[in-house]
């Protein structure tokens, strides 16, 4: 039998049942996965352990604080911060474990290759996508709520092989992801101390939606990059909207 990859794989959860299982039994290969599960409601916590996983529970409120609550207590050098959503291929885990073996950077940026209801995605911001996950254990996330990214590090380097990503189930699922990254910025926003003007609710949604769809070449994919685009736009009109919503409620008035 092949010796496991000295890598742990964090992945951070929340009312994962439906993935968390086939998640974790594909990375077998791997020394290590750590779940770091942000308070399930449904079988996630059992289904993780079931398939092997070693789970972590109330590792804080943010997926920033998940993934680091995990990363503590990671026993390999190198660390793999993983999605529910995501998956490791052939070709990048046998990459993993060449860069691991001898190292020329501390952090690895990987291209993430979207998948969007069965269809790839290689326009705009989803074709040029590269996340930083492959990193030494010292190394930690940013706590924000909502698009975390690790520490900044100067010197990193690039994977080869891509990372599959498919962001939701269905449509249903989209928008019910969307307010939920929608309200979660605008909570890191409020903290900040940012308003929502009346630019922000209308033209930064259009400029969006424009953006998308004609500069970044949505219009080529018919129906499908309409849809998209207008989605996208939606995604920013919400965040600004609960913005607004918040500072109407900090002040009592409606």
């Amino acid at each position: 039998m092949t010796a496991p990859i000295p890598l742990s794989v964090v992945i951070p959860v929340l009312d994962e049942a439906e993935r968390v299982a086939a998640a974790v039994e594909r990375l077998r290969w791997a020394d290590e996965v750590l779940v770091a599960d942000g308070g399930s409601r449904d079988d996630t916590v059992r289904l993780a352990r079931a398939a092997g996983a070693t789970v972590l529970e109330g590792t804080g409120p943010t997926i920033a604080a998940q993934r680091n609550a995990a990363i503590a207590l990671a026993r390999n050098a190198w660390v793999f911060a993983l999605d529910a959503d995501e998956e490791i291929p052939d070709a990048l885990r046998d990459e993993l474990a060449r860069v691991i073996a001898a190292p020329s950077h501390p952090v690895y940026q990987v291209r993430r290759q979207n998948f969007y209801l069965g269809r790839e995605l290689t326009r705009g911001r989803w074709g040029r996508d590269w996340v930083v996950r492959l990193f030494t254990r010292d190394r930690r996330y940013v706590g924000r709520r909502v698009h975390e990214g690790l520490e900044h590090v100067a010197d990193q380097g690039r994977l080869e092989s891509p990372l599959i990503h498919v962001p939701y189930r269905d449509l249903g699922h989209q928008i019910e992801k969307m307010n939920r990254y929608a309200r979660w910025g605008a909570e890191d926003m409020f903290e900040r101390g940012e308003r929502a003007r009346l630019w922000d609710l209308g033209g930064r949604p259009l400029s969006r939606f424009l953006r998308a769809y004609l500069l970044q070449g949505g219009w080529q994919d018919g129906r499908f990059g309409f849809v998209t685009s207008v989605l996208g736009g939606w995604t920013a009109f919400l965040k600004y909207a609960h913005l607004w919503d918040l500072e109407r409620r900090s002040r009592g008035s409606r």
